[in-house]
């Protein structure tokens, strides 16, 4: 199934607070984004989703895919056509799964925000983790605008001591990021399985009678003919499952529900990747990751320069940031091919930075 973006913005007057793009892109970074743009839509309000107490039915039979990128721990996934041509039959209350269908989309704002797919920044980012050899050990980590969860996963499975997926949407938590967590957790089950009984786990390339399997690399994953299936075990008191939390609904709102909660958590590392398309995100953005980064922490954003049909992009954040003055960001990769495409790390800014 092709797909397009449909970004469904009603009509809106341009004043003297909006954002001048061209302006900003050919260098005029005078020009202010003020923190009065607001988005098209009613806020969505956050909610916690606590993983099912019966969590075998989101895997019986699930079709997946796995990705593996160096020295990374595979990363399994639900796969994207099957999950496409089963939307009919999972639970929505949003009823994204029908309208994204119906309308040919990958986004529509303010009501579905692109969590059913994985984008290809994503993959930029899991290669600069493996790059950098991060692994998380004894880490809080927040997957912001989570989708699949990927993101959030690998940190879970390299260490981390807790992991929050959000993401705009409630059936993207529920019907994807909360079965994709489960799948990593019956696979690591499977490999200490096979470990214990002298075997070797499929995913981690390891030699089988004289024979060395690979994992599929990411251009690899598309390709999947016929994808996998995952047999459900009981999963609801899996280690790794009780150190996630999933949330849902505006960045807004889920920061005021993160900060009602006692232990106000703030994050060793924040990951969002593909966020930055829609300038009137910025303002709320840019509070949640002031509000829920540690100290020392590290936001790992991966982005397009540009984003045709709302406008935002790298080169715009880079200037809303800047003009925040609370955070330096550089840049860890920059691609030169196509539609250009970025990773950068934003930190806290020291007194002498300022």
């Amino acid at each position: 199934m092709s797909f397009c973006f449909n970004f469904d913005l009603p009509a809106q007057t341009t004043n003297s607070d909006d954002v001048d793009g061209n302006k900003l892109q050919n260098g005029k970074k005078d020009e202010a984004i003020k923190d009065n743009t607001k988005p098209t839509e009613p806020v969505k309000e956050a909610k916690e989703h606590l993983p099912p107490s019966d969590p075998q039915f989101l895997l019986a039979d699930a079709v997946f895919e796995t990705v593996s990128i160096g020295t990374l721990p595979p990363l399994h996934f639900l796969n994207e056509t099957v999950f496409e041509k089963t939307a009919s039959e999972r639970e929505d209350d949003e009823n994204i799964l029908s309208r994204t269908a119906e309308q040919r989309s990958d986004l529509i704002s303010g009501v579905y925000e692109g969590g059913l797919k994985v984008w290809e920044c994503t993959y930029d980012l899991l290669e600069q983790i493996e790059k950098d050899g991060e692994t998380f050990g004894g880490k809080a980590v927040l997957d912001l605008g989570c989708g699949a969860g990927l993101l959030g996963i690998l940190a879970l499975k390299r260490g981390a001591t807790q992991v929050h997926f959000q993401d705009y949407n409630s059936t993207v938590i529920e019907q994807l990021t909360v079965p994709n967590v489960m799948l990593n957790c019956q696979e690591d089950d499977e490999a200490d399985s096979d470990d214990d009984n002298g075997g070797r786990g499929e995913g981690n390339g390891q030699e089988e009678d004289g024979c060395k399997k690979k994992a599929k690399t990411k251009e690899e994953v598309k390709e999947s003919n016929p994808p996998s299936k995952k047999r459900a075990v009981d999963l609801s008191q899996h280690p790794l499952l009780t150190r996630c939390h999933f949330f849902s609904g505006d960045w807004s709102t889920f920061l005021g529900l993160v900060l009602k909660t006692d232990t106000h958590p703030k994050f060793d590392i924040i990951f969002t990747s593909e966020t930055i398309y829609n300038t009137a995100y910025y303002p709320v953005l840019h509070e949640t990751l002031h509000k829920l980064l540690a100290p020392d922490g590290l936001v790992y954003l991966a982005t397009k320069s540009h984003y045709f049909g709302v406008g935002g992009g790298l080169h715009l954040f880079e200037t809303f940031v800047e003009q925040k003055g609370t955070f330096s960001l550089d840049h860890l990769w920059d691609g030169e091919e196509g539609l250009q495409r970025h990773v950068v790390v934003l930190r806290f800014k020291k007194p002498k930075d300022t």
